[in-house]
């Protein structure tokens, strides 16, 4: 994928993070790295489980709604980007562009044969609970958006948003333990998504069930360990994402004293710094950077007004966000096939107000 032009100009236009940043001309750019991708076959990484000859086939047939962008999950949070960016700059140059994309993915056909796929027997692990959770963040932009495309969009998607939470209910309630890593197995970001879901789709049983297990796992957790991190190859806090999915569970008075408790002492993040953007794993500390800015606004604002917390955790927001913006040029497939999707997440304040 070619370098994107005029970068500096797209920083200036960012970094100030206010709700006026991101411009139609902006987003554009971020519109630019889905629309190379959603339908880009190779190169391709899945994961799928063969039951016999038959299920030998390439990445088109399996799923033929979310094939392009490398992998699964990358595909799906890139149809999330250009539902967003559509939504959010309706007039915008790219915004026909991006419908005609998602127009092609979303038919009814290509969702029934995506229900299907992760339904299967010996799939019951499928893209749980990272790409799940994206699939319902989709499921929640489609709902919300007052467009008469996006709502047949929307009805298009159900069977596979029914499945898609049937999965994630049958694994939370046998999950015993959070998953406490940097990566996509990660149990706290993927909670901090579904919620947010559900409570847009309002979907009282998911959301106790969600809210139920936040507690559960997290609201004894005492002392974590953020001199551990990041390990190198971590697009997610593990401490952070704990943080910003109880910031959606308790009040402000309760995050407040949970925090203190914690994240005890004071919290110093430096920006993490990729040495390969060329290697794919190497480059996840790109996304480290966006998604630690995200979190960190997110736990900023869980915390009561006036908190002293709160200005040294939005500068360290700030100084993330500057870094991860960066980062996204589209310069290497290897980030500019999801780097995009984060940076909107971000800029959009999608999980967490700007």
């Amino acid at each position: 994928m070619a370098a994107q032009s005029a970068l500096p100009l797209l920083f200036t236009i960012i970094l100030s993070m206010s709700a006026a940043s991101l411009t139609s001309s902006s987003a554009g750019r971020f519109a630019d790295l889905a629309l190379a991708c959603v339908d880009r076959e190779y190169p391709t990484k899945i994961a799928h489980a063969l039951n016999s000859d038959r299920d030998v086939k390439p990445a088109r047939e399996l799923t033929p709604a979310f094939y392009g962008c490398y992998d699964w999950h990358s595909s799906v949070h890139a149809h999330w980007l250009l539902a967003r960016l559509a939504r959010t700059f309706p007039e915008a140059p790219f915004a026909g562009r991006a419908k005609e994309a998602l127009a092609k993915s979303l038919t009814a056909a290509n969702l029934q044969v995506e229900a299907a796929y992760i339904s299967a027997e010996g799939r019951e692990s499928f893209e749980r609970p990272y790409g799940l959770a994206w699939l319902l963040q989709l499921a929640a932009e489609l709902r919300e958006w007052n467009d008469p495309q996006a709502k047949q969009w929307a009805a298009n998607l159900a069977p596979l948003e029914k499945a898609t939470i049937d999965r994630l209910q049958a694994w939370l309630r046998k999950l015993s333990r959070p998953v406490r890593s940097g990566e996509h197995s990660q149990t706290a970001f993927s909670l901090g998504l579904m919620l947010d879901y559900a409570r847009v789709a309002v979907n009282p049983e998911f959301r106790a069930l969600l809210e139920g297990k936040a507690r559960e796992f997290y609201l004894r957790d005492r002392a974590c360990p953020m001199a551990y991190e990041p390990s190198g190859e971590d697009f997610l806090s593990p401490c952070l994402a704990e943080a910003d999915v109880m910031r959606r569970v308790l009040p402000p008075k309760e995050f407040a004293a949970w925090l203190a408790d914690f994240l005890p002492g004071p919290l110093h993040i430096e920006p993490a710094v990729v040495t390969d953007p060329t290697d794919g794993k190497l480059a996840h500390l790109d996304g480290l950077n966006l998604s630690r800015a995200w979190m960190l606004r997110g736990i900023a604002s869980g915390l009561p007004a006036g908190d002293p917390r709160q200005v040294s955790i939005r500068a360290m927001s700030q100084q993330s966000a500057e870094a991860g913006v960066r980062a996204v040029t589209g310069e290497h497939y290897e980030g500019g096939h999801w780097l995009g999707s984060f940076a909107v997440y971000l800029l959009t304040g999608r999980g967490s107000p700007l």
